[in-house]
């Protein structure tokens, strides 16, 4: 006889799991969850505060930054990179995370490194003030090699429609604020794996490396309720000229002083390594800039102060110009 055991898939341990994450998921809730974890779907009511209350979604994954994890065999902050990814993309928008899926897929369940995952994920959660109200573990042998894993997230948020920020209201002489990074946060890892040996990832550069991505999420709301934010984009895959000008109107351009912020070593490791241009590094990376945030001149002073009370580093960067939507540094 082969049962659904023997070919590789343990309902057991998945069912046990899942009773673990749900007390840990009771940790994140809303008052606007009506739901438990176990259920087919999540039930979630609007907030009572929004007029007219505009959803906004978003799904990412954290990417072969999951090998770096591996490698380290340490996965407790992994989770959290896996929420950034989302509701950093959600809070460009002016939305405020609702809640949180995930979707855990591995070749065979390690009970002890999934919970540690859920730590990660959890934690994420709190930052971001959203609620983990489910998610999906796929057991999969013929899919993944022994305790490998993929990771993906998918977010909901919410955002007055009047309050909705569209980039829309971009003009020439806007300033550009970045907002720090705490490294490459979960972009580039394909390159970066190529150019550090596995001894070097399970030591001091391993652990540079896997820092968990910044969330935005608290810091910018609290600029919506002082300042009118123009426009926002994370920098991730594709970094400053791939992100920024889907963000800013199409008659505009963004001028970027690259020499204006501190560029975290790790970059110029890797660049030094993989030989390539700055060109292509500020194509790749977000070299040390996680968020960028365009606001009026007059509103600067006040972006820096806010930000410096979340703990998060700011710079003046930049400034919009006349253009046709290109990036220059």
């Amino acid at each position: 006889m082969i049962d659904y055991k023997k070919s590789g898939v343990n309902i057991d341990v998945a069912n046990d799991f899942v009773k673990d994450i749900s007390r840990m998921a009771r940790s994140t809730r809303r008052k606007e969850v009506i739901c438990d974890i176990g259920g087919f779907s999540a039930l979630t009511s609007i907030p009572k505060r929004y007029k007219e209350p505009v959803l906004v979604s978003s799904t990412d994954g954290v990417g072969t930054k999951l090998k770096v994890a591996d490698i380290m065999d340490k996965h407790d902050t992994i989770g959290v990179d896996l929420v950034a990814m989302s509701v950093n993309d959600v809070i460009v928008t002016g939305a405020e995370p609702l809640l949180f899926l995930d979707y855990f897929a591995t070749g065979k369940l390690n009970s002890k490194k999934a919970v540690d995952i859920m730590k990660g994920i959890v934690a994420g959660c709190k930052q971001a003030g959203c609620a983990l109200v489910g998610g999906e573990t796929a057991e999969m042998p013929s899919m993944y090699k022994g305790e490998e894993y993929d990771l993906a997230g998918f977010c909901v948020g919410i955002v007055e429609k009047g309050k909705i920020i569209d980039g829309k209201s971009v003009n020439a002489g806007d300033i550009v604020i970045g907002v720090g990074s705490s490294g490459p946060h979960s972009n580039g890892f394909s390159l970066i794996r190529k150019l550090f040996s596995n001894s070097e990832l399970k030591g001091r550069f391993g652990r540079t490396l896997l820092t968990p991505t910044i969330i935005y999420v608290k810091a910018v709301l609290k600029l919506m309720e002082k300042i009118r934010i123009k426009s926002i984009a994370h920098i991730t895959g594709g970094g400053f000229y791939d992100n920024i000008p889907r963000v800013v109107p199409k008659d505009k351009s963004v001028l970027i002083y690259k020499e204006l912020w501190d560029v975290p070593e790790i970059f110029t490791v890797i660049q030094e390594r993989a030989g390539i241009s700055d060109r292509e590094m500020h194509r790749t990376f977000n070299m040390g800039i996680g968020m960028v945030i365009v606001v009026a001149k007059a509103d600067v002073g006040k972006t820096h102060s806010i930000l410096k009370n979340f703990k998060l580093k700011s710079w003046t960067i930049g400034e919009i110009i006349k253009g046709d939507g290109e990036v220059i540094i």
